[in-house]
């Protein structure tokens, strides 16, 4: 309610603060976190555990929107400033290592570079080294097509055409050639989180058992679901970490088709909001905002609901307000209240 009734505005003006304190707290982190999951990402304090990356979320948004809300996405220089300013935060936290919550960086910053006028050919660019790791060693055939796919887009859409078209296809090239020496820097849950989603049988009671338990928890609830504490699988703890990354697994179950549509829809009714935020604002630092939050939370929605139905790897990520932690949960309600701020001041 504070956040809210605040003026947004004035964060312009001490968003390094607000950013230098946020690199603080994930090298503290790394110095004296607590460990959980394969993961350093927690710093106890008074009997809590703090987790500064989930607060960074909000502190990356805040600064991307300053930097951005007058130097629009328009040229090479601002997008490179841009990533370099993103790409601090992401490598601590990938250090932890957090492989989720990375990839929630990475969504919030192509989101707003998409909104201060980047050239979508630029995004395209910039995350097909990754889709060329992946059919460059899954399906060689698809990544001859997406190299030459990927050079025409450079050529269209780049300045200084040559060098940048040879600059895109050499980057496509080594990360496809170079994907087998990043895959061996992965831990091996990590690993096992990103290629068990689509053959979780192979290791059924160790990393492919999360997956299979929650599709027969989501599958059992059928229409109507269960009733509430009513679901077998849920109940008699089949489904591990059912309060936090597999709770939408227990929605499905016990609440059926009906309760997860409805689920869904809120989300959607959220996001709609967001974007209706954004575009009535006048004020680029206010849109910015709204749009960074935007991309956190369907990112995050998107990404925990397709965990749990096996149509994408899992990956750690929380469901907004309904998976259990503290600072997910303050953090999203930091987001919220940033955006209310900004919806007051819309006329």
């Amino acid at each position: 309610m504070a956040i809210a009734r605040a003026r947004y505005q004035t964060l312009i003006f001490g968003h390094w603060i607000i950013y230098c304190l946020s690199l603080v707290s994930l090298i503290a982190v790394m110095v004296i976190g607590v460990t959980a999951n394969g993961a350093q990402s927690w710093i106890g304090v008074g009997g809590f555990n703090i987790q500064p990356s989930e607060f960074a979320k909000v502190s990356l948004i805040l600064t991307l929107a300053a930097l951005l809300h007058q130097d629009t996405a328009d040229t090479i220089p601002a997008i490179v400033r841009t990533l370099m300013v993103a790409a601090v935060p992401w490598f601590l936290i990938l250090l932890q290592p957090d492989l989720g919550t990375s990839l929630v960086f990475g969504a919030i910053t192509l989101g707003m570079l998409y909104w201060a006028n980047a050239n979508f050919g630029w995004i395209v660019l910039m995350i097909s080294p990754i889709v060329s790791s992946i059919l460059f060693n899954v399906f060689f055939p698809a990544w001859i097509i997406w190299f030459g796919v990927m050079g025409l887009i450079a050529w269209f859409t780049l300045p200084w055409r040559w060098i940048g078209t040879v600059g895109a296809m050499a980057m496509n090239a080594m990360a496809g050639a170079g994907a087998g020496i990043l895959w061996g820097l992965l831990k091996q849950y990590q690993k096992d989180r990103l290629t068990l989603f689509l053959n979780p049988e192979k290791d059924a009671l160790g990393g492919g058992y999360h997956l299979i338990q929650s599709r027969i928890a989501i599958g059992s609830g059928q229409l109507w679901g269960r009733g509430l504490y009513e679901g077998s699988q849920t109940q008699l703890n089949y489904v591990p970490e059912q309060h936090t990354d597999f709770i939408f697994s227990v929605i499905g179950e016990e609440l059926g088709f009906i309760g997860a549509i409805a689920v869904m829809f809120l989300f959607w009714v959220l996001c709609l909001r967001l974007i209706r935020t954004a575009c009535k604002t006048e004020d680029n630092f206010g849109s910015l905002i709204a749009v960074g939050v935007l991309s956190m939370v369907l990112f995050q929605v998107l990404v925990n609901v397709g965990m749990t139905l096996g149509v994408a790897p899992i990956t750690g990520i929380p469901l907004p307000w309904l998976s259990y932690g503290r600072s997910s949960l303050l953090t999203n309600f930091i987001a919220i209240g940033l955006v209310q701020s900004v919806a007051n001041r819309t006329p």
